[in-house]
């Protein structure tokens, strides 16, 4: 909104903003501060009013005053204060005046010190003389039928895949077909751009199940994609970062731009939902693939490492950043170091904080640390939070954690919706009609990612559901029938909470970072 921002400072000759807050697009402590809805369950937006004065012969730019209410009011609260107020001429108002700055921001100024930094997105995308940290970038990927498209079962998914394959199919055979009230069956079908383009050419499809792959939904959630490029309403890059199923690479998912959490970070080793990070899952890749073509050789060819007769891998550290990295730090420097370099200081507290305005208003800008020894150490912070965050499924149990299972019955490890025993109490998660974990330290809750602890993202996302339109259920439980692991989501949900705990550790172990 910054160019509204700026448009109206020119035109008007005050403003008056009276911020109520109330933003409920947020979670946890945040949510808190933020208060009351002010029309109760009909907004989840903050609520502001804005008063947009014209004074006629006026030169310059409107003086703009602002009054912001206190953290964790009720609505109740703040529709008192409204009505006591009862004006802006109101000497309690105690109006700020503010100094907006050349990008058009009136509150959370970004920091100025920021564009000096060395950005991680090039100018251009596969740009090999780029002077960023990475050639090239992809959001996740967009289906535009996530129902339809990801299932926790590998064998659902393949029969919902074909059942829309065929509906389209058969709609197709019709002559001089239009679209209808039956073409838009929701239980048959769920219309994107790409299938009503393929649509409109004639284009007859056919089900591959090798398209059928693991990818990453949500923090933490791994479930099965048709990575179909006749059905996906947008790949982006991903299918230059993931070819092939058995191509292994690695890529760093920040925030986009303009969310209300906090930026977030998280390493993977799949695709990614567009919607795993608020915004837009912006990715950075390790490495990059392009098909080989043996008659047209590119700029990269000379360095090119051959991965299959189909494919060459590039890298996704640029050569500029790498030279840089050498001279600071010696030339054992490889680029795989500088990448690792990245996920720890995307991490760093210091960072997050110094930045928090400006991570919401443009892809993160990294410094080169001056010190050597700081370099180093965030690689191998970097590793070890990689390791951790990819490797999630993984971990034993906290040994201070209790699993108490009601044993008078056969033990049942399925879930339907895992939920705390009452608001506010965290230490305890009833897991499902038999078990039951106790024990779990505060600090785990530390370890947020997109707004919600990783604790909560398991317990939000392994829930069985049921989409009303399609009627297409997605059962968490089948994934743990199909991997042949009754115990996988109790198991996850205790390997999580270790996860947790050791990225609070290894976070609080980074070298703290000072900006001018």
């Amino acid at each position: 909104m910054d160019g509204f921002r700026k448009s109206i400072e020119k035109e008007f000759s005050s403003i008056y903003v009276f911020n109520l807050r109330g933003n409920q697009r947020t979670s946890g402590e945040l949510s808190r501060k933020e208060g009351g809805k002010i029309f109760g369950s009909g907004s989840r937006t903050p609520i502001a009013v804005t008063l947009l004065v014209k004074k006629p012969g006026r030169i310059g730019n409107a003086k703009i005053r602002y009054h912001e209410v206190e953290d964790y009011l009720t609505r109740e609260d703040k529709l008192t204060l409204t009505k006591n107020f009862g004006s802006i001429s109101n000497p309690k108002m105690q109006w700020q005046v503010l100094q907006p700055n050349e990008y058009g921001d009136w509150i959370n100024h970004r920091n100025d010190s920021f564009s000096d930094l060395i950005a991680l997105t090039p100018d251009k995308k596969f740009d090999g003389q780029t002077k960023s940290f990475f050639t090239t970038y992809s959001l996740g990927i967009a289906t535009a039928a996530d129902t339809w498209m990801y299932n926790f079962s590998y064998n659902k998914l393949s029969e919902n895949i074909q059942s829309l394959i065929g509906f389209y199919n058969n709609r197709l055979e019709i002559p001089d077909s239009k679209f209808s009230d039956e073409h838009y069956d929701k239980t048959k079908i769920s219309w994107n751009d790409k299938l009503k383009n393929s649509f409109d050419k004639g284009e007859v499809l056919a089900f591959s199940d090798k398209n059928i792959v693991n990818s990453i939904y949500r923090p933490f959630q791994n479930q099965h994609v048709c990575f179909e490029k006749a059905i996906v309403q947008r790949t982006y890059q991903q299918d230059k970062f993931f070819p092939l199923s058995q191509i292994r690479n690695l890529i760093i998912c920040v925030s986009g731009l303009g969310g209300n959490k906090q930026a977030s970070v998280l390493i993977s080793d799949k695709i990614v939902d567009l919607n795993l990070l608020e915004a837009g899952a912006q990715c950075f890749p390790l490495y990059w693939y392009e098909e080989r073509q043996q008659d047209s050789p590119t700029l990269f060819d000379a360095v090119a490492e051959p991965e299959t007769s189909m494919y060459s891998r590039r890298d996704g550290i640029s050569d500029f950043i790498l030279e840089r990295a050498r001279a600071m730090y010696g030339n054992v420097t490889q680029k795989e170091d500088v990448f690792y370099y990245v996920y720890g200081i995307l991490h760093s507290p210091q960072y997050r904080e110094t930045f928090v305005a400006d991570l919401k208003k443009t892809l993160p800008r990294l410094p080169l640390v001056d010190n050597s020894t700081d370099f180093w150490k965030f690689v191998k912070a970097g590793r070890q939070l990689a390791e951790l965050h990819l490797n999630y499924e993984n971990y034993e149990k906290p040994n201070t954690v209790r699993v108490i299972i009601d044993t008078g019955a056969n033990v049942d490890y399925e879930v339907e919706k895992m939920r705390f025993p009452k608001k506010g109490i965290t230490d305890t998660i009833i897991y499902n009609h038999q078990i039951t974990i106790e024990n779990i330290p505060e600090e785990a809750y530390e370890y947020v990612v997109n707004g919600k602890s990783a604790i909560e993202w398991i317990m939000e996302r392994y829930q069985i559901t049921t989409h009303p339109a399609s009627g297409i259920t997605n059962d968490p439980n089948d994934w743990a029938r199909e991997h042949g692991q009754p115990k996988y989501i109790l198991n996850l949900l205790l390997s999580i909470i270790n996860v947790s705990l050791q990225t609070v550790e290894t976070v609080k172990s980074l070298p703290e970072l000072k900006f001018d």
